[in-house]
C-alpha cells in the first residue's frame, strides 16, 4: 500500500464518537459511513449497537488494526483516546477543533507526538477529512440531505478550508461533474499539503488536481511536492491570505501564518504552477482541464452567431494574452464563396441568426489547421439550429484534438444541448467571460510542466 492508502482508501475504519442520533455529528457521519466498502467499527461505550451494526465500547477492542480511525470527540479528550489506539489504527482523521487555530499549540503538539510515538499518520485537526466516492468513503459529517455529493469523476478537490471544501462539492455535484477524491486537511498538524501532493501524483483515479491553500509549515518541500504533481498532471492553486486581513484571518482560521503572497506567487511562476484568481476560475479551469488535453499554442478562433457575445469574449482573451489572430485571406474568400455575404468572416467569426448546424462545422473544418484552440459561441434559439449541433461539435473536437469549449446563450435548446455537450466532453460555461477563462487555461497550462 502508498503511505497514505490507510487515510485515502482504507480497508477497514473505526468511528470513535458514533451515535444513534442523526442530529448530532457522530449520527451523521455513522449514517454517511453506512456505504462504505470495506469494515466498519462504530465506538461508543454508551452503545453496545446502531442500526443493528455492532458497536465497540474502545478501540481496544476491535479484532483487527483498522486502516483508518476517525475522532470525533472534543478537543481535551483527543490525547487520551489517541493513545488507546496503540496497534489499532494506521491513520487517523482527527475532526475535532479547539486545538492551535484557538490558541491551544501545547494540545495540538502532544497529539504530534504521541501520533509519531504510536506511528500513526494524522489529518487535521479542525478538519472535515475525506469524501471518496470510488471507496465509497465519506467522514463528512453534513447529511446527504443538506450537501449533494459529486459522482465519480478525475478531479480531487485538497482545501485546507472545510467549508471550501464543500463550496466546491456542491458546485460540482449541481453541474453533474465527478471527483475523485475531497479532502479537507485543517490545521495540518501532520499530514499536509505537500504529502496529499505527493499521494495524488501517483493516484490513477485522479487526472487533474484544484486545491485551496492558505498557509503552509515547509514551503520548499510544498513547492517540490506541487512540482512533482504538476509535471504529471494539471495542478490548479487558489491562494488565500493575501493580504494583511486574509493573512490574519488564515491564522485564527487555522493556526498557521499564510507567509507573504509575493513570494508564494513569484515561487509558483518561476515553477510553472498554474495559480488562479478565485473561486470560479479554479472551478472553470478545472473543467476544462478534466475533460480536454492542453493545447501547446496559443492562437484561438471565436465562431460565434451572436455578435456581441463574440465581442465580450475577444475582449477577455485580450485580458488572458490569448490571441485572436485574423483569418489568413484564402480561409477568408473560401468562407465567402461558402457563406451568404452578410456572414462576417474575421475572427470572432460571426454566422448571424441565420446560420444552420452543418455551417459551424464547415467553419471549424475550414480553420482547424489554422488555430490552437475554438471557442463556439451560439445563441439556440434561432431556427436554424437544432440538437444535432452537439453531434457535429463532439466529432469535430475528437478528430481535430485541439481545446474547444462553449457558452450557450440562455433560452431556445440551450439546456438540451448543454448537456450533449458536456456528454460529448465539450466544457460549456455560463458566460463567454467564463468560457474564455476555461479555454485560457487549457491554452496556458500547454505551455507550463504538464505534458
Amino acid at each position: 500500500m502508498n503511505s497514505l492508502d490507510c487515510l485515502f482508501k482504507p480497508r477497514s475504519i473505526a468511528l470513535i464518537g458514533a451515535s444513534a442520533d442523526e442530529k448530532r455529528l457522530g449520527g451523521v457521519v455513522s449514517r454517511n459511513l453506512r456505504a462504505f466498502r470495506g469494515k466498519f467499527y462504530p465506538v461508543n461505550p454508551n452503545y453496545t449497537e446502531i442500526d443493528e451494526v455492532p458497536v465497540y465500547a474502545s478501540i481496544r477492542d476491535l479484532p483487527e488494526t483498522v486502516d483508518l480511525s476517525v475522532i470525533l470527540r472534543p478537543a481535551p479528550e483527543v490525547p487520551e483516546l489517541l493513545a488507546a489506539h496503540a496497534g489499532k489504527a494506521r491513520c487517523a482523521i482527527i475532526v475535532s477543533a479547539g486545538f492551535a487555530e484557538t490558541g491551544c499549540e501545547s494540545l495540538q503538539q502532544e497529539v504530534v507526538r504521541l501520533g509519531r510515538e504510536l506511528g500513526i499518520r494524522l489529518l487535521g485537526p479542525n478538519c472535515l477529512g475525506v469524501f471518496a466516492p470510488y471507496q465509497r468513503l465519506d467522514t463528512l459529517f453534513l447529511p446527504r440531505e443538506r450537501l449533494k455529493r459529486p459522482k465519480k469523476g478525475n478531479v480531487a478537490v485538497v482545501s485546507q478550508s472545510g467549508a471550501l471544501l464543500l463550496c466546491l462539492l456542491e458546485t460540482l455535484a449541481v453541474s453533474g461533474r465527478g471527483v475523485s477524491l475531497g479532502v479537507n486537511y485543517g490545521n495540518a498538524a501532520d499530514i499536509d499539503g505537500a504529502d496529499i501532493y505527493d499521494y495524488l501524483a501517483e493516484d490513477l483515479e485522479t487526472g487533474v488536481v484544484i486545491s485551496y491553500l492558505e498557509s503552509m509549515a515547509d514551503g520548499r518541500r510544498f513547492v517540490a511536492a506541487a512540482e512533482k504533481l504538476a509535471q504529471r498532471k494539471p495542478l490548479l492553486i487558489l491562494k488565500a491570505g493575501k493580504g494583511e486581513s486574509g493573512q490574519r484571518a488564515a491564522y485564527s482560521h487555522t493556526g498557521r501564518l499564510a507567509g507573504k503572497y509575493e513570494v508564494f506567487s513569484s515561487i509558483m511562476r518561476q515553477s510553472g504552477i498554474r495559480e488562479v484568481r478565485d473561486l470560479d476560475e479554479l472551478l472553470d479551469a478545472g473543467h476544462a482541464l478534466a475533460r480536454q488535453r492542453p493545447s501547446r499554442g496559443n492562437r484561438i478562433c471565436i465562431v460565434t452567431n451572436a455578435g456581441g457575445l463574440g465581442v465580450l469574449a475577444a475582449d477577455e482573451c485580450a485580458r488572458h494574452g490569448i490571441e485572436i489572430t485574423p483569418l489568413p485571406e484564402a480561409i477568408r474568400q473560401r468562407l465567402h464563396n461558402c457563406f451568404p455575404p452578410f456572414y462576417s468572416v474575421a475572427n470572432p467569426i460571426d454566422l448571424t441568426g441565420q446560420v444552420k448546424d452543418d455551417e459551424y462545422l464547415a467553419t471549424l473544418n475550414e480553420i482547424q489547421d489554422e488555430y490552437d484552440g475554438f471557442l463556439v459561441i451560439a445563441h439556440t434559439g434561432v431556427v436554424g439550429l437544432t440538437l444535432r449541433l452537439a453531434e457535429l461539435l463532439t466529432v469535430f473536437r475528437a478528430a481535430s484534438g485541439k481545446p474547444l469549449v462553449a457558452y450557450l446563450a440562455p433560452g431556445g435548446i440551450t439546456d438540451q444541448l448543454a448537456k450533449r455537450l458536456e456528454k460529448g466532453e465539450i466544457p460549456v460555461y455560463p458566460s463567454p467571460e467564463r468560457a474564455v477563462r476555461g479555454l485560457s487555461s487549457l491554452m496556458n497550462y500547454g505551455q507550463g510542466p504538464c505534458k
